[in-house]
């Protein structure tokens, strides 16, 4: 999808995943399962007892195994969850600009999005969550949501451990279920380290959903888990038993191999990253210096604030005209993504610098 949904002049920096080649562990799990004609339905245990293993030795956090579920990805994970806590016409909150698809699946499964947007340098801010939490459970007999990106998507922020405490206090404090979408989680640079949302106290009552789809670049194996706190295992229970036949057996073979053999390619992948991060910085510096970008401490996209080029709400468009680029569109992330874009810089080196000469052509 990525490279055959423009013409083939267009460099597409767009959705998120990544050129790379296959992690070794992950190509040699694929072609034993073939190889033993192993291709019918998945099995949860095999993802759990990998993604527990990873998580220990990635964050020194023991992932409650009795409490997870399968699901078939991220975003239907969270449609299901949301199916458990709140009801048809009943509000989410988000932090916007976030992760388009917040919105459509939400929108889709008849919740009214509340928006809490982010402060200006990609921060949660505490003062905003509190008047979006209020006016969401502002009405007798609402169940209310908070659904979190951490790491943030499409900003790169990695919310520290304080502010996901505090964000968690206001929600208990208004009623408000979490749900936290840590898709990106494997994926936080140099400099920062990811909180599980599990770990944060006073989340007894939340969840979070897990894959290693985005760290070793599987969105084409689909899998992923939703872990459960401690006071939400009996709503986890109750998801369809049929909800597990959505991921694919490949897919929950391709995610343990990654998450218990992959770990070295991760870390040469995060070094890479790294590497583009500071080179998207220079370049930007060198050729369009009046677009502000703000390093992501997490994922392998750039959130890039376009305004001062004076190429309107959606500056993306100017650049697939004129400059034969392709981001995503600032306006698709919500309030506060007017005027910017997001570049995906998981690249190689040579097309980070040929798109950032073709955005430049453009102005």
């Amino acid at each position: 999808m990525k490279w055959r949904t423009y013409d083939p002049d267009v460099l597409p920096l767009w959705v998120a995943e990544m050129d790379v080649p296959l992690a070794e562990p992950v190509a040699r799990a694929l072609h034993e399962a073939v190889r033993a004609s192993d291709t019918g339905y998945p099995v949860a245990r095999t993802y759990t007892d990998a993604l527990a293993v990873f998580t220990r030795d990635r964050w020194g956090w023991e992932l409650p195994s009795e409490r997870t579920a399968l699901v078939p990805d991220v975003m239907l994970g969270i449609v299901e969850l949301m199916k458990l806590i709140t009801r048809p016409g009943d509000p989410v909150v988000v932090n916007s600009p976030v992760y388009t698809p917040f919105y459509q699946f939400l929108t889709h499964l008849d919740r009214r999005v509340v928006e809490a947007p982010l402060t200006p340098d990609g921060r949660l801010d505490p003062a905003t969550l509190r008047s979006a939490f209020a006016r969401a459970t502002g009405t007798r007999g609402t169940r209310a949501a908070y659904l979190l990106c951490n790491p943030h998507n499409p900003t790169g922020t990695v919310h520290t451990a304080a502010e996901l405490a505090e964000a968690t206090r206001l929600a208990a404090a208004h009623g408000v279920r979490v749900v936290a979408d840590e898709i990106h989680a494997p994926l936080v640079l140099p400099g920062a380290r990811h909180t599980p949302y599990l770990t944060v106290p006073g989340t007894e009552r939340a969840f979070s959903v897990m894959s290693a789809s985005k760290g070793w670049n599987l969105a084409g194996l689909k899998a992923a888990l939703a872990v459960a706190g401690a006071d939400a295992a009996g709503e986890l229970a109750a998801m369809p038993e049929e909800v597990s036949h959505g991921p694919s057996h490949l897919g929950v073979i391709a995610h343990a191999a990654a998450l218990r053999h992959g770990t070295g390619w991760l870390d040469a992948l995060l070094a890479g990253l790294d590497e583009n991060r500071r080179l998207l910085a220079r370049l930007l510096a060198d050729r369009l210096p009046e677009v502000r970008y703000l390093p992501g401490e997490g994922t392998f996209l750039a959130w890039l604030d376009c305004r001062a080029l004076g190429l309107g709400d959606d500056p993306a468009a100017a650049f697939l005209e004129r400059g034969r680029v392709a981001l995503n569109s600032g306006p698709a992330f919500g309030t506060g993504g007017a005027g910017y874009a997001r570049l995906n810089l998981a690249t190689s080196p040579e097309i980070l610098t040929e798109a950032v000469r073709r955005m430049a052509s453009a102005v």
